[in-house]
C-alpha cells in the first residue's frame, strides 16, 4: 500500500487514540505455537539517497500531519517540501555518518529481545518467540515483515511499538496502516495483542535512570549534584491533545516523574525540566521548546546541563544530530558551559527485560496458570491499575488529565532493587580501574 493508496482511504477514527485496532487482552496461545512479536517503528534512511522518499511517506501521513487541500494537491506539496527538506538535511546525516543509527540499533533489540523472550518464557509458555521490525516509513516495510512471518508459520502475534508513550502520531499510525494492510487482504490477520504503553514500567525507569547516572560520570565531581537535567520528548501536534485527547503528553511526563521517584533523595533538590523538540514544520507542536527551556536555565544562571531523552529508546537522527550536535550549539550560544547528552537505552539489559515482560504480559498460555513469583508470567497488562491523575505532580501547564500510566509496581516478576548510591568519585573509579 503505497503512501497515496493509505491517505486516500484515511479517515480520522478514535482508534487512533485509544488503539482499539487490535485488543489489549492477552492473546491466548498453546503449546508449540510461534508467537511473532513485531518491534513497531517510524525507522530511518540508511544513507542519504533515501531521505527524500523516507520524507515523503512521513509528511503524506494523514494521521500525523493534516492539511486541508485535496489528495493532489498534498502529494505535490509533500513531494516539493520532501525535496526541500532532504536537501537540508543531507548536510546533517554527512556529519553522523550517512545514516540513521536507529535501523542497527533496532536489528541489534530484535535480536537480544528475541533471545531474552525464548531464554526466560518459552519453557514457562509452551511457545517459541520470534521477533520482528516493521518501519512505518521506512524498510523493513510492514508488507514484507507480514510475508515473511507468514513463512515462517506464526500462529499468534503480539504488537509491541518502540514507543512507551502512546501517541496518536507514533504508534497510532503504526496500527492504523498495519490494521488498513489486513482489511484490504495485503497481510494476514492473526490472532493479535497490543501493548498500547509502558511509560511507568519500573526496569525501563531504572535503565533511564542509570544511563542518568552515566552522563552525570561526565561533569566534574564537584558540581554534578547541581546539573539540571532536561528531559526531551519528541515534538507533536497541539490539536492532537486537545481536540482528541491524546495521551502522549500525560504518559511523558508520567515516565519523568517516576524516573525523579525513583532517583529519590539522592536527586532531592536536584532542578529538573521537560520539554518538547522538534516541532512539526505543518503543525504547531506541544511545548514548551527545548530551546525555550535552555533559555530560561541560562538565565537563572545554570551553566550545565544534561538532556534526556525520554520519548526514544534508541540513538537516532534526532539525538545524535538534534540535540548533540545542534541544540548542543544553541546551549553553546546561550550561555551553557557544559552540555551533556544521555545515551540512549539501545539494548541496555534492563529495558530489553522490560521488553520481554511487557510482551511475556500479553501472552495467556491455555495450559499454564499465572502464579506468584520472579519466574513466572507478569500480570496482563489490562488488570493492571492506573495511577491516579492526583499522584502525578509533573504535567504540563494545560494538562488535560488524558491518561495515567499502568502501574507496574508490587509484581514480583518485575521487581527491581534500589538505585546502587552513592556513586563513586572519579578517584574511587580511577583505583577501581
Amino acid at each position: 500500500m503505497t503512501a497515496r493508496d493509505f491517505l486516500s482511504r484515511y479517515r480520522y477514527d478514535e482508534r487512533l487514540v485509544t488503539g482499539a485496532f487490535y485488543p489489549q487482552a492477552p492473546v491466548s496461545i498453546d503449546s508449540g505455537d510461534k508467537v511473532g512479536v513485531v518491534l513497531m517503528n517510524h525507522g530511518g534512511p540508511e544513507r542519504a539517497e533515501e531521505l527524500e522518499s523516507f520524507l515523503y511517506n512521513r509528511l503524506m501521513d494523514p494521521a500525523v500531519f493534516t492539511l486541508p487541500v485535496p489528495m493532489a494537491l498534498r502529494e505535490r506539496f509533500c513531494r516539493l517540501l520532501a525535496r526541500r527538506q532532504a536537501r537540508t538535511l543531507r548536510k546533517d546525516y554527512e556529519q553522523v555518518g550517512g545514516g540513521n543509527p536507529i535501523n542497527r540499533y533496532t536489528r541489534e533489540q530484535a535480536a537480544v529481545l528475541q533471545q531474552r523472550l525464548n531464554d526466560r518464557f518459552a519453557a514457562l509458555t509452551g511457545a517459541t518467540f520470534r521477533t520482528y521490525i516493521a518501519m512505518r516509513y521506512g524498510q523493513p516495510a510492514s508488507v514484507d515483515v507480514a510475508q515473511q512471518m507468514k513463512r515462517d508459520g506464526i500462529d499468534k502475534v503480539v504488537l509491541l511499538p518502540l514507543h512507551p508513550h502512546y501517541s496518536k502520531a507514533t504508534t497510532g499510525s503504526s496500527l492504523a496502516y498495519w490494521h488498513a494492510l489486513e482489511a484490504e487482504g495485503t497481510i494476514p490477520s492473526w490472532p493479535t495483542a497490543l501493548i498500547y504503553e509502558y511509560a511507568a514500567h519500573p526496569k525501563l525507569i531504572q535503565a533511564i535512570s542509570e544511563r542518568i547516572d552515566e552522563g552525570l560520570q561526565r561533569f566534574p565531581v564537584h558540581s554534578r549534584a547541581e546539573v539540571p537535567l532536561v528531559f526531551v520528548a519528541q515534538g507533536t501536534a497541539r490539536k492532537d491533545l486537545a481536540k482528541h485527547g491524546d495521551p502522549y503528553c500525560c504518559l511523558v511526563n508520567s515516565t519523568v516523574q517516576q524516573v525523579m521517584e525513583y532517583r529519590g533523595e539522592q536527586d532531592s533538590g536536584r532542578a529538573f525540566r521537560v520539554s518538547f523538540h522538534g516541532p512539526s514544520r505543518v503543525a504547531r507542536s506541544l511545548g514548551p521548546g527545548t530551546t525555550d527551556v535552555l533559555e530560561a536555565l541560562a538565565d537563572e544562571g545554570e551553566r550545565t546541563v544534561l538532556v534526556v531523552p525520554i520519548s526514544l529508546v534508541s540513538d537516532h537522527m534526532d539525538t545524535a544530530h538534534g540535540l548533540d550536535i545542534a541544540l548542543r550549539e544553541e546551549a553553546y550560544g546561550l550561555g551553557i558551559e557544559h552540555f551533556e547528552v544521555t545515551n540512549g537505552l539501545n539494548c541496555h539489559p534492563l529495558f530489553i527485560e522490560a521488553l520481554a515482560e511487557c510482551v511475556a504480559a500479553q501472552v495467556v498460555p491455555t495450559d499454564v496458570a499465572r502464579v506468584d513469583g520472579a519466574d513466572v508470567l507478569p500480570t496482563a497488562i489490562p488488570t493492571l491499575p492506573r495511577y491516579q491523575a492526583g499522584q502525578r505532580a509533573v504535567r504540563c501547564a494545560t494538562c488535560s488529565h488524558a491518561c495515567e500510566a499502568r502501574d507496574w509496581s508490587n509484581q514480583p516478576a518485575v521487581f527491581v532493587p534500589a538505585p546502587r548510591y552513592p556513586l563513586p568519585t572519579e578517584e574511587q573509579a580511577q583505583r577501581a580501574a
